[in-house]
């Protein structure tokens, strides 16, 4: 029986860290802001917090990457195969990528927003 406690204790550790992966759910970016020129205050106010909710998102997302990165990260690669190795590293790539990406996403987004904001704000004053 005392074989069996630590296979469960091992069992439950790798559900909870793949139920973590599971977790980073990539967010939907907002639809296109209005346009600035022609847009009414409460439509600018309605996009202002759809991409405030998508940045909060999308930072969540990029925390999840980044604790997965962590979680996923060998505590002694020195013990580790070449392959173990190699398969760490594409891992950590691909994870690397994946953030790259959201970031690339998340400032192309909300730079259209802030255009149009910028737009808005001018014809306003």
């Amino acid at each position: 029986m005392k074989a069996w406690i630590p296979f469960v204790l091992v069992a439950a550790g790798l559900a909870a860290h793949t139920s973590a992966m599971a977790d980073c759910i990539y967010p939907k970016s907002p639809d296109a802001p209005p346009d600035g020129a022609t847009a009414t205050k409460e439509q600018m106010i309605a996009a202002s917090q759809d991409f405030k909710r998508y940045n909060a998102d999308m930072n969540a997302y990029l925390e999840c990457i980044k604790l997965e990165m962590d979680t996923t990260q060998p505590k002694d690669p020195a013990k580790l195969s070449p392959d173990e190795k190699k398969k760490a590293a594409e891992h950590h790539n691909q994870l690397a990528q994946k953030n790259n990406a959201a970031v690339d996403e998340l400032q192309a987004v909300v730079g259209r927003f802030n255009e149009q904001l910028k737009i808005y704000k001018a014809k306003n004053q």
